[in-house]
């Protein structure tokens, strides 16, 4: 994804002016060090709630591949959503350490390339152009061709998934790890475009004793070593956020405000390019379901909503974990406040203002229509709720960044999309 460098505009050079020296003289700013330690707590707890749910997603899938049927399978689809509700708060954190940002695409990435993994069906031509394994179907297929040498697959191994078919040939698409995989073998192709249903894959696809699908016993090897592998890629990141964590230690011992910086990078370019552009502005103008992150299982509007809230969790300082307890301390909005106390509640607004719209989505998704749906060409209401939560990122990240100039930090690069800055080009490089 590009990126581009984000110029205060006059009218927040006039903001600046008027009120860099209105500030909140009996509130103390909070030190680097003690915002970065409550910030990594977070991160910590964040991807320990996230292992948490995967091991329960594995138990899950463990039980249903004892005994397949549709009720332990429907358990094995509830436990996958209810472990994306941590995880995708921990998005906050990906794009302003590259040590999250190196690792994210073996666990969340995407759009997958699904006819690279498995079976599929009508007229499926994805990367049909530049991938040439978009419908290898590794999980029948025991021998085929990469890039003129031939693979033996014989044996579906966690050596094979990641070394060889994990961005096979440098296509992205060929997503074979993670939360993706996994969603994809769980409900199967969702056949239903913009209009309503989700992904229907029969239970019998993992019942060697009545196989649908073909390659039964191949299917079950091949769940069963990614749902390890999540597991595995998870508790590494756990061990990065601790007390001697890499990543703790990187930005403790960042000078000159490069560790806060970081910090509103990463909510900033989730807030803006990510999730405003590239998951919701171009699944909106190309009203295209491929564009829609959780799109096997039609659980996008839980995706974009947890990732909002996750923004909310670094600004605040403040993350509700899975048991109920909270993990609190300084925070970037305590600096702000410090400094100029109006810029911090304006960011606060923004950021309740979007959390109000895309609960609205995520509502709506849950009683009306699915995120699906809402993209359709012609669905005005349901396009409007997407275009609403979009109007509000990116408000919310002009007040971030009237945040960033109140505090005299250098320009910070957010990440962009062509969706929002160059829509002339969406359908040309997409």
């Amino acid at each position: 994804m590009k990126k581009i460098k984000f110029e205060i505009s006059f009218f927040v050079g006039l903001f600046i002016v008027a009120n860099a020296f209105i500030t909140n003289a009996s509130f103390a700013a909070p030190s680097q060090k003690e915002i970065i330690n409550t910030y990594s707590d977070i991160a910590l707890a964040g991807y320990e709630d996230s292992l948490k749910t995967a091991e329960a997603l594995k138990s899950a899938i463990d039980d249903f591949l004892k005994s397949p049927t549709e009720d332990t399978l429907d358990k094995a689809r509830k436990a996958w959503v209810s472990a994306r509700v941590p995880y995708m708060q921990t998005e906050a954190f990906r794009f302003g350490n590259a040590v999250v940002d190196d690792w994210e695409g073996r666990v969340n990435a995407w759009p997958l390339d699904e006819g690279m993994i498995d079976y599929v069906t009508g007229d499926y031509d994805i990367g049909a152009e530049e991938n040439e394994l978009y419908v290898a179907n590794i999980i029948a297929t025991k021998k085929f061709k990469l890039s003129g040498r031939e693979i033996d697959a014989s044996t579906i191994t966690k050596k094979l998934i990641i070394e060889v078919l994990h961005e096979a040939g440098g296509v992205e698409g060929n997503v074979a790890t993670g939360y993706h995989a996994i969603e994809f073998l769980l409900w199967g192709q969702d056949l239903n475009g913009t209009k309503k249903g989700k992904g229907q894959r029969p239970a019998s696809d993992f019942n060697v004793k009545s196989c649908t699908g073909g390659n039964c016993d191949r299917r079950i090897v091949y769940l069963k070593i990614v749902t390890d592998l999540l597991i595995e890629d998870l508790r590494w990141m756990i061990k990065q956020w601790g007390p001697q964590g890499a990543a703790r230690a990187t930005l403790l011992a960042a000078k000159d405000n490069e560790a806060i910086s970081a910090i509103f990078t990463g909510i900033g370019s989730l807030s803006y390019g990510e999730l405003a552009g590239e998951r919701m502005k171009l699944g909106l103008i190309l009203h295209d379901p491929e564009e829609e992150h959780d799109c096997f299982s039609d659980n996008t509007h839980n995706s974009h909503y947890y990732n909002a809230l996750g923004i909310q969790n670094v600004y605040l300082g403040r993350y509700k974990r899975i048991d109920g307890t909270v993990v609190s301390g300084p925070s970037i909005s305590d600096l702000v406040k410090a400094t100029n106390a109006e810029a911090d509640s304006n960011v606060k607004k923004a950021i309740d203002a979007s959390m109000s719209v895309l609960g609205l989505l995520k509502k709506r998704a849950e009683t009306t229509e699915a995120y699906d749906q809402m993209l359709a060409e012609g669905n005005k209401e349901g396009n409007d709720v997407v275009s609403n939560g979009v109007q509000a990122l990116v408000k919310q990240t002009k007040e971030l960044q009237r945040a960033i100039a109140v505090l005299k930090l250098k320009a910070i690069d957010f990440e962009s999309s062509d969706s929002l800055d160059n829509p002339s080009m969406v359908g040309k490089d997409y």
